[in-house]
């Protein structure tokens, strides 16, 4: 689904991705974990194409379509989905509106037709319970006056909306309490887990993945996947630290 091959990439002027290698299949969630300044924030961003993260050598496939040949706003339409580790704020745009208005865009761009009023409501009602997300929230502007974990939740919420075929959640369990942390967990696996579906999940704790258990963990240090194994691995670096882990 996802394939990832030497991919580099710089921010400004200096490198942070240095031929980080990864492939992940339909059905399967990768956690990504490792220290301060490793890179897992910049590999979310490149794939998202987020503007300032460029990607200077290496190849990324999607569906096997090159990814990095799409603007942004065509990696959305196809299918992939980025989830911030801090959400920001959009004054003046209800939830409401700025999900639904997203949503019929891409449709538009795969062909589809918009969904009528009426229609996404339900859709919002049913994704929005799934994260115990009061319906009222979804009327505020987008993340306004929002405590940490409802923006979370928020984002969760867009995510099921959109239904996407591929989910970049950086750092997600950010900010979380502990009850959030179970319904934000127990929200992607509602959304996410399906045989035609895959997740990248970049977290920094182990806590996350007691909920949304990874069929791959991976290690990122200085740039590239260093040691991969089963969530097995992710508790063993709770408990050692990178340093001890990396040095086996």
């Amino acid at each position: 689904m996802l394939k990832i091959e030497n991919l580099h990439a710089t921010v400004g002027d200096t490198e942070i991705l240095m031929g980080l290698d990864l492939e992940v299949n339909a059905g399967e969630i990768h956690a990504i974990m490792g220290p301060n300044g490793a890179g897992k924030s910049t590999l979310a961003y490149a794939l998202g194409g987020r503007p300032g993260y460029e990607v200077t050598d290496g190849s990324v496939t999607f569906d096997g379509d090159d990814l990095l040949d799409m603007d942004p706003h065509e990696r959305a339409a196809a299918g992939l989905f980025l989830g911030f580790q801090y959400p920001v704020e959009i004054p003046g745009v209800s939830n409401v509106q700025f999900l639904r208005e997203a949503l019929n865009s891409q449709r538009k761009a795969r062909g589809e037709e918009p969904l009528s009023g009426g229609e996404f409501l339900k859709v919002a009602k049913e994704k929005a319970a799934l994260l115990k997300l009061d319906m009222d929230m979804l009327k505020r502007n987008v993340n306004v006056g929002f405590s940490g974990g409802e923006k979370k939740r928020n984002e969760m919420v867009q995510m099921g909306i959109l239904d996407p075929k591929f989910a970049v959640l950086d750092e997600t369990d950010s900010g979380l309490d502990i009850d959030a942390l179970k319904t934000v967990g127990e929200g992607i696996n509602a959304i996410m887990r399906k045989p035609d579906k895959g997740v990248l999940l970049i977290t920094h704790y182990q806590r996350l993945l007691d909920y949304v258990q990874p069929d791959f963990v991976h290690i990122l240090s200085k740039g590239r996947i260093v040691k991969t194994g089963g969530a097995d691995l992710a508790k063993k670096l709770e408990a050692e630290g990178y340093d001890e882990v990396m040095a086996v």
